[in-house]
């Protein structure tokens, strides 16, 4: 099952550069869609984001067999929310999102979520980050513009 990472995601990996860690917590799971890499690439082009070698992501496309489904989406969503959706829908992997819209039509489709905090808490479950290092990236991101519901990881820790 891979997962599929939004652009609301890879934002703020970037603005930590700390692509990285995605690939240290998702391994060879990590993927997305060619329309967030476009998504993305405008983002930098503009200037609102900084630029980051997501190269390492596999980059999987709308199939014929989800391209209903992501036009249904697009109504809705924009157009890498709506690929991600429509391709973890079809072919069963996840999708990890930190847009509101995105995550309930996600679970309306009984799709599998999570986003930015779960790789956070996966990194620092896994010991690839501490507390602290996880509690501060996070704060970073929160600064740059990420609205989390959490100002500390501490809370969604087991």
């Amino acid at each position: 099952m891979n997962a599929l990472l939004d652009n609301t995601v890879l934002s703020n990996f970037a603005v930590i550069q700390r692509a990285d860690l995605i690939e240290l917590v998702l391994a060879a799971d990590a993927a997305t869609t060619r329309a967030v890499l476009e998504e993305h690439a405008v983002g930098v082009e503009t200037g609102r984001l900084p630029a980051c070698d997501w190269s390492r992501l596999a980059v999987l496309d709308v199939t014929d067999t989800a391209k209903h489904l992501y036009r249904q989406l697009r109504v809705h969503l924009g157009r890498g929310e709506a690929a991600c959706l429509a391709v973890a829908r079809t072919e069963g992997h996840r999708v990890f999102t930190d847009d509101r819209d995105a995550r309930r039509f996600a679970m309306q489709l009984q799709v599998p979520i999570s986003g930015t905090l779960g790789i956070l808490v996966l990194a620092v479950d896994k010991g690839i980050l501490t507390l602290e290092e996880g509690d501060h990236y996070l704060g970073h991101m929160i600064e740059a513009g990420y609205r989390a519901p959490f100002a500390t990881l501490v809370t969604l820790l087991r």
